[in-house]
C-alpha cells in the first residue's frame, strides 16, 4: 500500500490526541473507503463525490468507492452511514438539504443529524439556479415574477421539503408570484420533465442543469448565490433582480459515523483541504458551477447547527412536511 499523504493539520491533530503518527499512517486507510451519496445521480452530490473520491484515492493509495443510496429525501443513505462502523472507511457525502433541513421536514428520523455524525470536511458551496423551460416567455427573475403574477407557473422539486421546494415557496412569498408545486422523487425526474415541457420551472443545483443551460434546452434565469457563478457570468444573481435577501448558497461536505476516531477525521480533513488547493480540482468544480469551501471540522459542525435553526424557520413558514 502506498503511504497516505497527510496534511499538516492531520499530523498536528494526531499528535495532540497522543497517537503514534507513524503507526496510524500504516493502518489508515488499510482498505477501500466507501463514500455514500444519499441521492441518485443527476444532482450535485454525485459529481462532487466522484471528483473528491478520485483525489482521495490518489492520496491514500486505496480505492474510494462511491455508492448511491437514494430514497426518503436522503434519509436512507444517511441512516446507513449512521449505523456503519466508525473507522474512517465509511463517509457520507451530504449537503444542507438532507443534513440540515430533513430534521424539520420529517416527524421522526432514525438518526440525529448532529449527534450521530462527525463533521469531517466541507467541500463546496453550490448555488442553485432558477431554470425555465425554453418555451416560458421570460429571460430573467424580474420577468418571471411579472409573468407569474398573472399566469400560474408550475415548478418541480425533488420532493416536499427539499431545497428545490423551499426555494420555490420562498420566491412565491417574496414576489407574490403564483407558483404551483409539483413534487418528484428526486431532482433528475423533475429536470427531465422540465426539458420535455411538462413543467415550467425548477430551482435546482447549478451542476445538475449546467450542461442543459449550455445546450440551450433550458434557460438560466437567476442564481441564488451572493455573486455570479464563474462558469455562468451571464446569469444574474436573484438579488440583482430586486430580491436582495434571496441569497441561498447550499454547502456540500463529508460526514462520518460518530464513532470515527478523531485522528482519522482530522487526516481526511487535512487531505480534503489540500485537494481544494489543487488546480485540477478547482477546474472541475468550476465546470459544475461549484465554489470550493475550506473549513475545519469544528467550523463545519458550527455551521450545521446554525443552518438547522435557520432552515427550521423556513420550513415552518412554508408549512412543508414529509412522511
Amino acid at each position: 500500500m502506498k503511504p497516505t499523504v497527510l496534511g499538516g493539520l492531520g499530523l498536528l491533530a494526531m499528535a495532540a490526541a497522543g497517537l503514534p503518527l507513524q503507526g496510524h499512517a500504516q493502518t489508515f486507510p488499510n482498505k477501500p473507503v466507501r463514500m455514500v451519496v444519499p441521492q441518485a445521480p443527476g444532482g450535485a452530490s454525485d459529481p462532487l463525490a466522484r471528483i473528491v473520491g478520485q483525489k482521495l484515492s490518489e492520496k491514500s493509495g486505496q480505492p474510494v468507492l462511491v455508492e448511491n443510496r437514494a430514497g426518503a429525501g436522503g434519509n436512507i443513505g444517511m441512516d446507513a452511514v449512521a449505523k456503519a462502523t466508525g473507522d474512517g472507511h465509511t463517509l457520507l457525502m451530504s449537503y444542507v438539504g438532507s443534513h440540515a433541513i430533513n430534521v424539520s421536514i420529517y416527524k421522526k428520523l432514525p438518526f440525529d443529524p448532529e449527534v450521530d455524525f462527525v463533521a469531517v470536511a466541507t467541500l463546496a458551496n453550490v448555488p442553485f439556479v432558477a431554470a425555465a423551460t425554453a418555451a416560458l416567455p421570460v429571460s430573467n427573475i424580474k420577468e418571471l415574477a411579472a409573468y407569474a403574477a398573472k399566469n400560474p407557473v408550475s415548478f418541480g422539486s425533488a420532493g416536499n421539503g427539499s431545497v428545490n421546494h423551499l426555494l420555490g415557496e420562498m420566491f412565491a412569498s417574496a414576489s407574490q408570484a403564483k407558483m404551483l408545486h409539483v413534487p418528484y422523487k428526486g431532482a433528475a425526474p423533475a429536470l427531465t420533465d422540465l426539458i420535455a415541457g411538462q413543467i415550467q420551472l425548477v430551482f435546482t443545483s447549478l451542476p445538475s442543469v449546467a450542461q442543459h443551460i449550455r445546450a440551450g434546452t433550458v434557460k438560466g434565469l437567476g442564481v441564488t448565490g451572493d455573486q455570479r457563478a464563474q462558469a455562468f457570468k451571464d446569469i444574474p444573481i436573484v438579488a440583482e433582480s430586486g430580491y436582495p435577501g434571496f441569497v441561498i448558497n447550499p454547502w456540500f461536505g463529508l460526514f462520518a459515523p460518530r464513532s470515527t476516531p478523531p485522528a482519522a477525521a482530522a487526516q481526511i480533513n487535512a487531505d480534503i483541504r489540500q485537494i481544494l488547493q489543487d488546480r485540477d480540482t478547482l477546474e472541475k468544480f468550476a465546470v459544475l458551477g461549484a465554489e470550493p469551501l475550506d473549513s475545519t471540522p469544528q467550523a463545519f459542525a458550527a455551521m450545521l447547527t446554525k443552518d438547522i435553526k435557520t432552515w427550521a424557520a423556513v420550513v415552518k413558514s412554508s408549512g412543508a412536511s414529509a412522511e
